[in-house]
């Protein structure tokens, strides 16, 4: 296990390191998740495996510290994952980032350029989410206030309404980190994710659920030269229900160039 500082109080982010070459693989997990626990898999498969690689949680979840003044927005979020990776000597690497942290990922992209190379999104978040009381996560997470969600109910109903699968790894996120990045996330950024995405002089791969049906807004993505990929026999969590399809799609989106 590795770790950085990343506020000025000395919060830590930490993530699981394997070895390998240069240039270095990033994995980012989504709301309530954490790499190690999602990527592990894939990331030693031997078309993935032999870059150093860097399995990291986000500030407030997982094995990452869980400061209660920081606010989790997307920026915020952002920057601290690249002075995270700015401290671990990190730059030009590619990007694997799921939901949440896909976007994070782009507005990381979009405000340090020389961290990333190559950036693959993973059913990422690309525009404002409505709040939909009773719904599963964010959505759900973010139609409760703050003092709800932490010291009401709302942290239990959101506990039995995920189920245990996404519960192993919610229930170690901060739940003051939960919450606001929940909110943050339904919120977006300004310009959006998309917008963001659209702008990047990166080679972008979205991958999405074949059974979600085509990507809303899918030809504009491809005119700007994202490629969209979709994956089947998976939900949301592809690189967990298909890992196979997952591993495939992600090499062919990581192999050289020309």
């Amino acid at each position: 296990m590795r770790s950085a500082a990343v506020t000025p109080e000395g919060d830590l982010i930490r993530w699981v390191e394997l070895p390998g070459q240069e240039p270095p693989r990033v994995y980012v997990h989504g709301l309530g998740a954490t790499s190690p626990a999602y990527f592990t898999e894939v990331a030693v498969d031997p078309r993935l495996a032999g870059r150093r690689s860097l399995l990291i949680d986000l500030l407030g979840h997982g094995i990452s510290d869980r400061p209660t003044t920081f606010d989790y927005t997307l920026e915020a979020h952002a920057d601290a994952l690249a002075t995270a990776l700015t401290r671990a000597g990190v730059e030009g690497a590619e990007l694997i980032a799921h939901s949440m942290g896909g976007s994070v990922a782009i507005v990381l992209a979009s405000r340090h350029p020389r961290l990333l190379a190559r950036l693959v999104l993973i059913d990422a978040n690309l525009d404002p989410i409505p709040r939909e009381p009773g719904s599963s996560g964010s959505s759900g997470i973010a139609s409760h206030t703050e003092e709800e969600f932490t010291r009401g109910g709302g942290w239990a109903e959101v506990r039995d309404r995920v189920g245990a699968h996404w519960w192993s790894t919610m229930r170690l996120a901060g739940r003051e980190a939960l919450h606001r990045s929940a909110v943050n996330l339904t919120r977006g950024t300004a310009p959006t994710m998309r917008e963001l995405l659209l702008d990047l002089k990166i080679p972008r791969t979205f991958l999405l659920p074949e059974a979600d049906g085509p990507l809303p807004g899918a030809d504009t993505l491809t005119e700007a030269g994202v490629s969209v990929v979709a994956i089947p026999d998976c939900g949301h969590n592809i690189m967990l229900d298909n890992p196979e399809a997952f591993v495939e799609a992600t090499a062919a989106a990581l192999a050289p160039q020309g």
